[in-house]
Parts: structure tokens; sequence; C-alpha cells
């Protein structure tokens, strides 16, 4: 084995050579059969460029023909639509040559119509300015046959369509107040004839002075006492004055104040019963005696509360109340008033169907304000308001008592019915009384009113004042004026005269003729 080995080298060269040998035959054996792939490749590719140019053109020949056929489809549309389209231009343009001629026709006919008014135009103007110079002398000829002007005649018109129209208008009021006044007269009647003859009260006129009895006439000289000191006491502690004269037997007390009166009264009383008098005894008396009084003040007040059926009133405003027994107004108690007037005042709202409670409570408060009036300054009427607002009356009783004088407007039905049934309880036969003086002045105010018209002749103020007699001129007061004259009489004595009640206006025309037979 050692003897045929070749050396390791040799067998590197001799495996050198044979790759080297097979790499090359590999190379031209890839090279001939790549080239033959080439040929083959080139050949297919030419054979498949030859069959797209021919499937291309042929391609193409469709595309063209369709596009051809499409093209000529479209004209054929377009010139279907232009045909359309030009039907329809002719058919415009014959409606056009025919509107056209009518406006053509139109435009003449207006034409000739304008030169037709215009002709009438000129027609009437010529006639206008005839007819005004034929107005202007029938105007002139107007006037001097009735011998007045335009103006003169205008102004005698209208007088007479005013005289006309005032006749007509006076006959509707007088038959609009004529229904009006018999239907609430009647009404009014009623309910007042019920509430009078459910609440019939008696009056007792009192006046300013009282008059005690005494058991002789030597009791005149203790009451006086020595140099006069026991009467000077007597009228220092109640401010009373003591008149006594000749008088038998009875010494008179005179005072505007009735509570200071009534103190007097009841403290001579008691010193004439007792038989001391002396300035000591007179100021121990004049004390129990204003205690009496004031608790017959509180017990008069609860009195009169309960007899209306009125609760919860303030214990002040009770004690106020019970004053009023000691307060006159005419010569009318004004704590009877008062209850006539709650009394009247509910029965007149029970009727209606207003509130019973508010118009009791307002008539019986009406006249309040006359409790403190001799203390405080201002009217009744205020000082009552101030009163129950300051022991938080309602506002619905303040105002119904505020209106019973019309210093204020009744908003409320129970204020007009606090209002009606004062004046009913005032206006009763008796229950007030005046003075002389003041009761001539009130019916010389009632005829100088009424004489104070044109055309009045005389007037006559009758029933107490209740009733006033207007005679007028017949030459200047017609039937119609005599209407409006009796109104404007009336309102002017609601205006201007304090009065309790109403007063009638009678307004007298008489026309009388005078001849003589020979």
């Amino acid at each position: 084995m050692s003897d045929i080995s070749v050396p390791a080298f040799l067998v590197v060269i001799i495996g050198a050579v044979l790759g080297a040998g097979g790499f090359g035959v590999g190379y031209i054996v890839r090279k001939n059969t790549a080239e033959k792939v080439i040929l083959s490749a080139e050949f297919k590719a030419k054979e498949i460029i030859a069959e797209a140019a021919k499937s291309a053109e042929s391609v193409k020949k469709e595309k063209i023909l369709e596009a051809k056929e499409e093209v000529l489809q479209i004209r054929k549309e377009i010139d279907k639509e232009t045909k359309d389209r030009r039907l329809e231009i002719q058919k415009l343009e014959r409606r056009n040559l025919q509107k056209e001629e009518s406006l053509e026709k139109k435009v003449n006919a207006l034409e000739a119509k304008e030169e037709k008014l215009a002709t009438k135009l000129k027609i009437i103007e010529n006639r206008e300015q005839e007819a005004e110079l034929l107005y202007a002398n029938q105007i002139k000829e107007l006037e001097r046959i009735s011998e007045l002007t335009i103006d003169e005649a205008k102004n005698q018109l209208l007088a007479d369509v005013e005289k006309e129209i005032k006749h007509d208008a006076v006959v509707l009021i007088k038959d609009i107040e004529t229904k009006a006044k018999e239907e609430a007269s009647k009404k009014a009647k009623d309910i007042l004839a019920y509430a009078v003859q459910k609440c019939a009260a008696e009056y007792v006129a009192e006046s300013t002075v009282s008059l005690v009895n005494l058991p002789n006439d030597e009791m005149k000289g203790r009451i006086i006492g020595r140099e006069g000191r026991n009467i000077r006491a007597l009228e220092t502690l109640t401010g009373v004055d003591l008149i006594i004269d000749d008088t038998p037997e009875a010494v008179i007390l005179s005072s505007f104040d009735p509570i200071r009166r009534e103190i007097a009264r009841v403290a001579l009383e008691k010193l004439i019963i007792d038989g001391r008098i002396h300035p000591a005894r007179i100021e121990e008396m004049v004390e129990k005696s204003k205690k009496e009084i004031d608790q017959l003040i509180k017990t008069e007040g609860e009195n009169a509360t309960f007899d209306i059926g009125i609760h919860n009133l303030h214990p002040e405003i009770i004690k106020l109340v019970g004053r009023l027994r000691f307060r006159t107004s005419y010569g009318q108690n004004v704590l009877r008033h008062s209850i006539e007037v709650a009394h009247l005042a509910g029965l007149m709202a029970a009727e209606i169907g207003a509130d019973v409670k508010i118009a009791k409570r307002a008539g019986l408060l009406h006249d309040i304000g006359k409790a403190v009036d001799h203390d405080l300054e201002g009217t009744h009427i205020e000082l009552g308001m101030q009163i129950l607002k300051k022991y938080r009356e309602s506002k619905a009783v303040i105002h119904a008592m505020s209106t019973h004088h019309g210093d204020y407007e009744p908003e409320t039905v129970e204020a007009i019915l606090v209002t009606a049934a004062d004046a009913l309880s005032a206006a009763r036969p008796g229950a007030r009384r005046e003075t002389l003086d003041t009761y001539i002045k009130r019916l010389e105010s009632l005829e100088n009113i009424a004489n104070g018209y044109e055309g009045v002749e005389k007037s006559f103020a009758i029933q107490a004042g209740r009733e006033v007699r207007v005679v007028v001129y017949p030459e200047k007061v017609n039937d119609d004026d005599m209407f409006l004259l009796a109104r404007e009489i009336s309102k002017k004595i609601e205006a201007d005269l304090d009065y309790p009640g109403q007063i009638k206006v009678h307004v007298i025309r008489e026309s009388r003729v005078t001849d003589f037979a020979k």
C-alpha cells in the first residue's frame, strides 16, 4: 500500500484540474441551452406581438364602428330635439305676435278713450265754472231774499239742530231716569220699609243742661256755701256751671260736655242725700261719681255690642262706644243713633246679600270719633279712622264708616248701606233738633241757590226745608229747560249744603192769559 500511494498535493492538483474542466463543460452546456431558450422565447414573443397587433386592430375597428354608430344616434337625437325646439319657438313667436296685435288694439282703444276723457274733462270744467257762477248767484239771491249771510244762516241752522237734539236728549233722559227711578225706588222703598219696620226706636231730645231737684230752697244756700266756696269747688272739680236762680227747689247744671255734666249731677245728688256739703266732701263725692260714670260708660258700651251682636271689639273701643251715651248731635243721643244705624245697615245688608257683620260693625262705629272730638282736633270721621286704625279694625270696616258724610267715595256695598242707614236714622221726624238760627239759615241758603239761576222768578223752601218749589218765567224757560234746570239745582244743593235725608226740587212753569169782556 505504501508503494503505490500518490502524493497529496498531486491529488489536489488533479482534483482542481478536473473541477475546472467540469465547470467549463457545464458553462458551455448551459450557454448553449440558454441561447436556445432565448431564441425560442424571442420567437414566441414575436408571435404574441403579431397576434396582439392583429387583435388590437380588430378591436380598434370595432370600437371605431361603435363610436360612429353612437355619434349617429346622438346626431339623430339632437336633430329631433332641435326640431322640437324650433316648433316651440315658432309657437311662442306666433303667441307673441298675437299678444302684440292685442296690445296694439288696446293701446289704440285707450288712446281713443283718453281723447274722449279729455274732451269730457274740458266740458266738465266748463260746467263747473258755470255751476260756481250759478252757486255764487244763488247764494247772493238767497242772502238777498233771507236777509242772512252764510255764517248767520249756518249758525241759525246749527241752533235749530241743537235745539232739536237737546229736546230728543231730554226726552230720552226722562225716559231712562223714569224707568230707573221706578225700579230703584220700588226696591229701595221695600228694603227701607222692611228695615224701619224691624227697627223702630224711640227718641228723646237731650239738651246741654241738667236739672237737679232739691228737697227745699234752703239747700241752695248750703250748696253755695260760705262766700261761695262750695259752689266754686264743685264747678272747679267738675268743669260744670251751676245756675242757682229763682227756680223753686231746683239747680241747673250747664255744660257742653255731657260726661262732666253727668258727673256733677251724680255728685250733687249724693251731696244732697248725704247732707254734708263742704269742699273736702265735694272732692270725695266727685271722685266717687267719676268712678261710677266710668263703670257706667263701660257697661253702656258692652250692652250696645251685646244688643247688636258684635264681638271681639277692643276694650278701649267698647269704652269709647259707651262714651257716646253722653254725646248728642242735634239733640239726638249718639249712642242710640249708632245702635240704630247698626241695626238698619245690618237689616239692609241681609236683604241684598251684603256682609251683615261688616255693615253692623261699621254702623255702630261710624260716629266713634264724636267720643273724643271735644278733646282732640279734627272731624269726627278723621278721628274715628285714627282710633280704628290704632286698635287694628279691618280696612273694610274703616272704609265703610269713613264715607257716611261724603268725605270719601264709597267703594263697597257696605259703605253705601252705612251712609243710607245714617241718613235714615237722622232724617226721621223728631230724631234731631235744630236751632232756630241754623234752621232759618238752611232755608235761606236753599232759596238763594234756586234764585241764582237765570229764568227763575221766585222760590219757596217748604216742608221744613225738605222741598223747594221754583217758579220760572214761562217766556225764558221752556219745558225741556225745566228738566235741566231741576237737575242743575239738585246738583248745586248737593254740592253746597249739608242736610239730613233728601230735598225734593219742584220747577213750576205756568202761562196765564187774562182778558176782559166789556
